[in-house]
């Protein structure tokens, strides 16, 4: 077995020319194998950091740009609300005032049937009266008429040419005494 501390001992002795072979001390050809991932790590990360710089400002404009399309969402859902609100107020007025104007319509159309009825009621009443003062005034007529003839029969009857000279110049000299 060979002593760890030879490796450091011998470090100028190399193997020959024209051999290739593994060399298993590790704490030989660990800093050599460190320092080329190192050196290759520094060259191709300088683009790997320029990626990332990349890739994480475009997460942050994108967050911003969320975070602004958020705040104008927000402000549009406000307006929303607000606009909502005064639709439902709106809406509530209108259906107060339909209720009211319902209610005043039935008060109106109420009134305007009464009244109708009212008036024809009145003119019922006035028509049977004058069909009541008509029938009387024609009952009176045909009893006049009636009488007229009855009274002229009599006359005619009882009446002779002296006795109706006798009446008439009375009746004349009645008037005579009137106007004197």
């Amino acid at each position: 077995m060979k002593n760890v501390t030879d490796s450091f001992v011998s470090l100028g002795h190399w193997p020959a020319a024209g051999s290739f072979g593994f060399n298993t001390d590790i704490l030989a050809t660990n800093p050599i194998n460190l320092s080329v991932v190192l050196g290759v790590l520094i060259f191709f990360g300088k683009g790997v950091s320029d990626l990332l710089d990349n890739r994480k400002q475009r997460i942050l404009n994108t967050i911003r740009n969320s975070e602004e399309l958020r705040e104008g969402a927000v402000e549009q859902l406000e307006k929303a609300r607000a606009r909502l609100r005064d639709v439902e107020i709106e809406a509530e007025r209108y259906r107060a005032n339909g209720y009211y104007e319902i209610d005043q319509e039935k008060l109106n159309s109420i009134n305007s049937t009464y009244k109708t009825l009212e008036q024809q009621e009145n003119s019922k009443n006035e028509t049977i009266h004058f069909e009541q003062q008509r029938a009387i005034n024609q009952v009176r007529q045909r009893i006049f008429q009636q009488a007229l003839q009855g009274a002229l029969g009599t006359l005619n009857s009882c009446l002779n040419n002296e006795l109706h000279l006798r009446t008439i110049n009375a009746n004349i000299g009645s008037m005579k005494e009137l106007t004197d």
